[in-house]
């Protein structure tokens, strides 16, 4: 949504302050600039990026139009789900999650949670590191560092796609010089025209400077700092679930291993202690 009224923003306020102070549209019009940006940006995006990122881009995107996966709702689902696993641990032993931990797809557990269970990260996360404690894991410290390794690994896989993108915006205005540079020897080549002429392709050759510009600041580089910003919060995914499964390790109860994950949230996406409350009442029991 803001996305779409951040475009028209950008529109309205380049192009209809250009029409107001009397500049004419179709002078704008010059299709053949556009592709030599936009298609040498593209040729260099593919130039410097290795094939994981070019695929990750196609699935990354979207999120520039729809925001974060993980909102407060997402949260507290998770926070309700590692309740039921601590609760189950703390009464009847680690080892009777040891099937749901080995196939979260058929846990009877994780289908009540389908925000979590959909995220192949992060249930690769929690049951690697679950699985661990099952084994005898029982230093939080250590667990804890390979934890942040494991996590650090896949914020920085998160950013590449926002790295590559910012890269082609850093591009869009050499590029444009590129195309206005080509317009001039253009122009050059038909020096013997008439002044209009002359002046219509000198014109041109300046719009390549104008659509380097105004597609890189307008709109390439604010998608690759949405980008980041997603990044940045759907990595709070995985200190929520880092936290709760450390304190459960340093032998908290498991609310309170619940209310260490819900403190390490954002104050947008932090549900309060009465809506986990509410929502633990009102969860099923684990089977």
């Amino acid at each position: 949504m803001f996305f779409f009224v951040g475009v028209g923003v950008v529109f309205v306020a380049v192009f209809g302050g250009y029409v107001a102070n009397g500049g004419h549209l179709p002078a704008l019009w010059q299709p053949f600039e556009f592709i030599i940006i936009v298609g040498a940006a593209i040729g260099a995006f593919l130039i410097g990026n290795p094939k994981t990122v070019l695929k990750a881009v196609g699935k990354e995107l979207p999120k520039v139009f729809k925001g974060p996966k993980f909102n407060k709702a997402a949260f507290v689902e998770l926070l309700v789900m590692q309740n039921v696993v601590f609760k189950l641990a703390k009464s009847k032993g680690a080892m009777a999650l040891e099937t749901h931990v080995e196939n979260p797809e058929e846990s009877s557990i994780f289908q009540q949670y389908p925000t979590f269970l959909h995220d192949h990260h992060a249930v690769e996360f929690f049951c690697d590191f679950f699985r661990m404690l099952i084994m005898g894991a029982d230093n939080p410290h250590e667990m804890e560092a390979l934890m942040d390794a494991r996590i650090e690994v896949h914020h920085h896989e998160s950013l590449e796609v926002s790295h590559a993108v910012t890269g082609m915006a850093d591009g869009m205005p050499a590029l444009g010089i590129v195309a206005a540079v080509l317009g001039i020897i253009h122009t050059m080549g038909s020096i013997t025209e008439p002044p209009e002429v002359l002046g219509e392709l000198i014109g041109g050759a300046l719009v390549g400077t104008f659509l380097g510009v105004l597609i890189s600041y307008g709109f390439i580089a604010p998608m690759a700092a949405m980008l980041k910003s997603v990044a940045e919060s759907e990595v709070r995914y995985y200190f929520c679930i880092k936290s709760g499964i450390i304190a459960y390790m340093q032998g908290y109860a498991p609310i309170m291993a619940v209310e260490s994950a819900r403190m390490v949230l954002m104050a947008h996406d932090q549900p309060s202690f009465a809506d986990i409350e509410q929502a633990i009442d009102n969860a099923p029991a684990a089977a």
